[in-house]
Parts: structure tokens; C-alpha cells; sequence
């Protein structure tokens, strides 16, 4: 798998825990520059396929490639090693749902230290780098503030900051406004809008589903860790192909209109 414009392509990706079967035969790609929202019910299998990506989870079967190389798994058909999976993962940049900062570092630390400590840069173009990150995300008067002191909305950004300073591939978004009180959910979208018509390339499990329509290049539609429906926003949410994903934007519209 070599195309230079799929930066992912998954093919057959299946999880299971125990007897639970979590995803069943997933099979898409992401081109260079798409953002890819996925969405569906809670429980179908969303946050499961970002963290199988990665390999945070290991899938029971199926293939994943970053730039046409294989993940998790070596020419030889062996499991990376924790080394070797962990230089891949410093392609796909992971915003997670609960921020997972670092406590005792400060935000603008937060941000330099994979970039000095995994990747092994200077340390003083990290730092230019990192004040730049934190600018580009609106909390650069935090540079020297602890997570504690932040809110949610601004730790959420601190973590898309701390992801861009590895110079992703493609950003990996687990549900990123899900944890925020409602009235900080906005500045945490700003940021993401602005990475879109930036042509960063992302993949984004959200409940937000305005967003979603405005934004994304391509809808995924999950159910009981299926893919059952793929396509452009305007054909999801206006013309959907699978009585499912109809009853799904029912709902959503109905929420919203309440």
C-alpha cells in the first residue's frame, strides 16, 4: 500500500474483549489533508478503532498502514516491539478526552517534552516551536501556569498544542469536547476548525455533530462495531443511505431543536 496521498489505510480491522465482539471487519483510508469525523451511538466501537490505530489496543485481525507502512506488526510477521511501536506513534499525534497532562510540568513543558525527550531536538527549537504552538492555540499567557490552574477548555487546547509539537502525520481526536463544560466546548472547536482549513490532516470521534457537518471531508458512520455508512456531510446528513444512520440524525435534530 503505497499511495502517497492515503496517509492511513485500514483493511479488516476486527477487536474483540473476551467474548464482546467491539469491531467487525473495519476497512477505510484517510488522504492527506481529509478530516474524518466518526461518529455513531455510544458503544459502537468509535474510541475502540482510534486507540487499534495507534495500537494502544491490539486488534484481532485486520492491517493498518501509516504512509504505506505496516503498523503493530513487522515484515516478519512479528508484534513490534514497545520501541519500535512508540517511534510510529510519534506520527499520529493522540488528543485524548481527559487531557492526560502532565501534572507536575507546566504547559508550556507539557508541550516540549516529547519533542526533546522521544524525538530527541534541541532543546531551544523546541521551545521556539512550543511558544508558537501555544500562540497558534490561544494560551500563551499560560506558558508558565500548571494544569491545575487551568480549565478544562484550556487544557484540552494545551493537549492539541502538545500533539502538534511531534509534527504529526495525521491527529487522532478521542471525543475531545466530551469531558468540557458546555460553554468551553467552543474554544476547543476553534482551534480544530482552524487546523482543518489548515489541511491538517485529522481523525475525529465527536458527539458534536454541527461540527461535524461543517467541517469534516468525509462522514464514518459506526454501529455495533460496523462501518455501515461512509460519505461527504451533505450526503449523510441530508440524503442517508441506511435506515440506521436515519434514525441516528433524527435524533440529533430532534436534540438540537429542543
Amino acid at each position: 500500500m503505497n499511495d502517497p496521498q492515503k496517509i492511513l489505510y485500514i483493511a479488516g480491522l476486527s477487536k474483540s474483549f473476551g467474548k464482546l465482539q467491539v469491531l467487525s471487519d473495519i476497512s477505510f483510508s484517510v488522504e492527506r489533508g481529509e478530516t474524518i469525523c466518526l461518529l455513531g451511538p455510544s458503544g459502537s466501537g468509535k474510541s475502540t478503532l482510534l486507540r487499534c490505530i495507534n495500537w494502544l489496543e491490539r486488534p484481532n485481525a485486520g492491517r493498518i498502514y501509516l504512509n504505506g507502512s505496516e503498523i503493530g506488526v513487522t515484515g516478519h510477521g512479528l508484534v513490534m516491539k514497545d520501541s519500535e511501536l512508540s517511534k510510529l506513534r510519534t506520527r499520529m499525534g493522540m488528543v485524548f478526552q481527559h487531557f492526560a497532562l502532565w501534572p507536575h510540568l507546566t504547559v508550556l513543558q507539557n508541550v516540549m517534552e516529547a519533542p526533546v525527550q522521544v524525538q530527541k531536538r534541541a532543546k531551544a527549537e523546541v521551545e521556539a516551536e512550543a511558544l508558537a504552538l501555544l500562540a497558534k492555540v490561544g494560551l500563551s499567557d499560560k506558558r508558565d501556569v500548571f494544569p491545575a490552574r487551568l480549565s478544562g477548555g484550556q487544557k484540552q487546547r494545551v493537549g492539541i498544542a502538545r500533539a502538534l509539537a511531534m509534527k504529526p502525520d495525521v491527529l487522532l481526536f478521542d471525543e475531545p469536547t466530551s469531558a468540557l463544560d458546555p460553554e468551553l466546548v467552543g474554544e476547543v472547536l476553534l482551534v480544530m476548525r482552524a487546523l482543518a482549513s489548515e489541511g491538517m490532516t485529522m481523525v475525529i470521534v465527536t458527539h458534536e455533530m454541527a461540527f461535524a457537518r461543517d467541517v469534516a471531508s468525509r462522514i464514518l458512520f459506526l454501529d455495533q462495531g460496523r462501518l455501515i455508512e461512509s460519505g461527504t456531510p451533505a450526503d449523510f446528513f441530508t440524503r442517508p443511505q441506511t435506515e440506521r444512520a436515519r434514525l441516528f440524525i433524527q435524533r440529533y435534530a430532534g436534540v438540537a431543536a429542543a
